[in-house]
């Protein structure tokens, strides 16, 4: 398994587009994310701080991806 580390809200978002994941709104400090089937994800974007492990995971988890792939899309 491949150690996840903080990840820039930014760079989430756009590895999220990468696979079909479009911003619909933002919530406040949370964009609100939705693919095709209808899959919603929210990312947390506060001013100066990273997305945890912890949350950068279970995002992962939700969209139904590899952890061996996510690295890849941060590219």
């Amino acid at each position: 398994m491949h150690k996840i580390a903080p990840v820039e809200p930014k760079k989430l978002i756009k590895a999220l587009t990468k696979i079909g994941f479009k911003p619909v709104r933002q919530k406040g400090s949370h964009v609100i994310l939705v693919n095709e089937k209808g899959t919603r994800v929210i990312v947390p974007v506060h001013p100066g701080r990273d997305v945890k492990p912890g949350i950068v995971r279970a995002i992962i988890s939700e969209v139904g991806m590899e952890r061996g792939r996510f690295p890849k899309l941060l590219e």
